[in-house]
């Protein structure tokens, strides 16, 4: 057994040797300026923020360009942006830190704490726990609900929270991974539920203030006056246009625990050192116990590995952990999590066996520009082998345009004339959780309204036998879906079943989930 364990150690000393010998020797701040430089002039974005962090110490923190296309200001390493779903970790670290204090359990019983949740299936209602909620098992198809918080709509939590026993399942419970939102606000309100004040309140004195995390917010409210924030943008018709902001300084939003806070990248660095220590302060005191941030990062729901990855980075493993993403990055594990609102992404990444954090923030719709500065930097300290991630990357998103391009309706051609004109197709239809849209004619034209989403309203045009396409008036949303009629025998119109038009559609417009009745008058 001895000389098992000898050469078993050798064998351990041998990987770690290989390992550190591959490793590169980072990247200077002059060489992060260049990069960024080079990539906000080949993806058109007008602000970007970038942090570095090494074994505890801070190698890089700086802004580039402005925070608005139309206004004064730059971008510094404390303006704030809105970091959407890399968020989810502040979530799951909250529940960890009431776990430590031994007030709830990953395996608790949702209804136990919250006694009106409901899923579709009772069965799946009695059975969720606490750890279900955030490892996007639940059965639920992607993105499924989104729409009653994104753009915008007027639902409360409550009534979201209500609502989930609405949405059907597409696969069995805890057969399959599809990226939720919703579960997370119900997580949200565990917390709140456990700890007796709301998620905002204990994000912000449990997790932000104790680890000095001045420039990063829950609480929104205290934000309405504040100047330095990120404004997001789009690229439309080949010009960089501003987006209408979806999460509104000065209040707090439902979607809070599952991507609603605003942060800079000079606070986010904090966190990741947090992460990096296994729990730890810079002081050596504990903040998170070391078996709850191991659990943090252990894989819990196992995804496919994308054929890019295992060509590029050599990964072999994909995971969903709590509130991270899980891989291997060229032979070293990877602790990440994206996040994307209208005009404004952020990208977090570890690799803890180098000490290495590294976030990006964003204020244009642009993912490769991300990833290229993501990759970029990780390479540096890997190897010595450099990848113009910035021309690998930009040629995939043309390609992708193109074959997204190919898939739309051309809408050029002679317009569809209903053979019984416009008038029957008017009216209000209901879905059981989205609630009600109005179709109006109006010289000749049809208009599409959701009640509860303001945003969603446009002109319907007709394309097909009882099919049209509404193209909504905010052209931002970059989101213009199918409205397909269904007739009774009658001929006339009984509901409305909805798809995106485009693949390139974000999931969280998620039509698909939606079967409008009509509403008797």
């Amino acid at each position: 057994m001895r000389n098992m364990y000898q050469k078993f150690l050798v064998i351990i000393i041998l990987l770690t040797i290989s390992l550190q010998a591959q490793a590169g020797a980072g990247i200077t701040s002059d060489e992060v300026d260049h990069l960024v430089q080079q990539v906000m002039g080949k993806f058109d974005v007008p602000g970007i923020a970038v942090g570095i962090i090494k074994d505890g110490t801070v190698i890089h923190a700086r802004g580039y360009g402005v925070r608005n296309i139309n206004k004064k200001g730059r971008v510094d390493a404390e303006t704030l942006f809105s970091i959407a779903s890399t968020g989810k970790s502040f979530t799951t670290a909250a529940i960890a830190l009431l776990v430590d204090e031994g007030k709830v359990s990953w395996d608790d019983k949702v209804i136990d704490y919250l006694p009106d949740f409901r899923m579709y299936d009772p069965w799946v209602t009695r059975e969720f726990t606490v750890r279900d909620l955030l490892i996007h098992n639940s059965g639920l198809g992607l993105g499924a609900g989104d729409l009653m918080f994104w753009p915008t709509a007027n639902f409360t939590r409550k009534e979201i929270i209500s609502n989930l026993q609405y949405l059907k399942p597409v696969s069995s419970f805890r057969s399959e991974f599809a990226y939720d939102n919703l579960l997370y606000i119900v997580a949200g309100e565990v917390i709140a539920a456990v700890s007796g004040m709301p998620y905002e309140d204990f994000v912000d004195n449990r997790i932000l203030k104790p680890l000095g995390m001045k420039y990063c917010a829950a609480n929104l409210e205290p934000l309405k006056n504040h100047k330095n924030v990120a404004d997001p943008h789009m690229v439309k018709d080949g010009k960089i246009q501003n987006a209408i902001r979806d999460i509104k300084l000065g209040e707090n939003v439902v979607v809070a625990a599952a991507g609603g806070m605003q942060c800079s990248v000079k606070s986010i660095l904090k966190w990741h050192d947090m992460h990096l220590r296994k729990g730890r302060l810079p002081s050596g005191d504990i903040f998170l116990s070391k078996e709850q941030q191991a659990e943090i990062m252990t894989p819990q729901t196992i995804l496919p590995v994308r054929p890019n990855n295992k060509e590029w980075f050599n990964s072999s493993f994909s995971a969903y952990g709590l509130g991270w993403v899980l891989s291997d990055y060229k032979g070293y594990k990877i602790e990440q999590h994206s996040g994307g609102l209208l005009g404004m992404l952020s990208l977090n990444a570890m690799i803890p066996d180098l000490g290495l954090g590294v976030v990006i923030y964003t204020n244009q719709q642009a993912g490769v520009a991300r990833s290229a500065i993501m990759n970029s930097i990780l390479d540096t300290y890997i190897s010595d082998k450099k990848t113009d991630w910035i021309s690998r990357l930009y040629d995939l998103k043309q390609k992708r345009l193109a074959a997204a391009a190919k898939a739309v309706p051309d809408m050029a051609e002679a317009p569809y004339v209903p053979t019984g004109g416009l008038t029957p197709y008017a009216g209000s239809y209901r879905d059981p959780w989205f609630g009600d849209v109005i179709i109006t004619e109006n010289k000749s034209e049809l208009t599409f309204m959701a009640v509860k989403s303001e945003r969603l309203k446009g002109k319907m045009v007709p394309f097909k036998s009882n099919l049209f396409i509404v193209r909504w008036d905010d052209r931002s949303l970059d989101a213009d879906a199918y409205v397909k009629f269904s007739v009774g025998y009658d001929g006339k119109p009984q509901g409305i079943t909805m798809k995106a038009v485009s693949a390139l559609t974000d999931f969280s417009f998620d039509f698909h989930d939606l079967n409008f009745k009509r509403i008797k008058q």
